[in-house]
């Protein structure tokens, strides 16, 4: 049985060898939700997050009241990058954990200009509440205020991506979290990017990952 943080993976990897399988090609349509549910054994929600993460790598793309058509699937090369994370190969694991805080120290900066006094007090609350502050649930909210679709979209299937390998939870200290929040309510950039360094201790990362 797939665990939760690989169902979707394992649907777009199905949702691959289908497409092969049947000889489809670009411009193509492929078979509803419905139908790729059934025909998968996967539920709707997880056909429905598989074919959204395609569609976030442009490989296929959706018309209103048409379907759900292929684009460039053979060709595009990120089918290889795809296949590449699918492989869980170990390269592609650091460069989604790198690519991943990447994301998160734009969204900080986006989050500068957007944040205010209340979001600050309110966070700095929950992150005093918690026993053990669970880094994506911090993040999660801190890719909410920043408010870029397009970066959500991508952090969210990155941190699946990076524990689909096998990946352990980091535990960061509080302090750390709360110099974030401090930054962020100086609007200090450089300060917000030291304290962010501080957190993932990205000066040993090298030696970590």
């Amino acid at each position: 049985m797939v665990n939760n943080t690989k169902v979707y993976l394992e649907v777009v990897k199905q949702l691959r060898e289908m497409i092969t399988n049947d000889g489809l090609e670009t411009g193509d349509k492929i078979p509803s939700e419905r139908e790729l549910s059934e025909r998968l054994n996967f539920g709707r929600s997880s056909i429905r997050e598989a074919l959204r993460a395609l569609e976030l790598l442009g490989l296929i793309e959706t018309r209103r009241g048409e379907g759900t058509f292929i684009r460039d699937f053979r060709g595009n090369h990120l089918v290889q990058l795809l296949s590449t994370f699918i492989l869980q190969d170990e390269k592609a694991k650091r460069d989604v954990f790198e690519t991943k805080n990447f994301i998160e120290m734009d969204c900080l900066r986006l989050a500068i200009h957007k944040i205010d006094d209340q979001s600050i007090e309110n966070l700095k609350k929950w992150v005093n509440q918690q026993g053990i502050i669970d880094d994506n649930d911090f993040f999660y909210q801190i890719v909410e205020i920043a408010d870029n679709h397009l970066f959500a979209r991508i952090w969210s299937i990155l941190k699946d991506y990076y524990y689909s390998f096998g990946s352990s939870k980091m535990i960061y200290s509080r302090e750390n979290y709360l110099s974030l929040l401090e930054a962020l309510a100086e609007k200090n950039e450089s300060k917000l990017l030291t304290a962010y360094n501080g957190l993932r201790n990205l000066s040993v990362f090298n030696d970590k990952y």
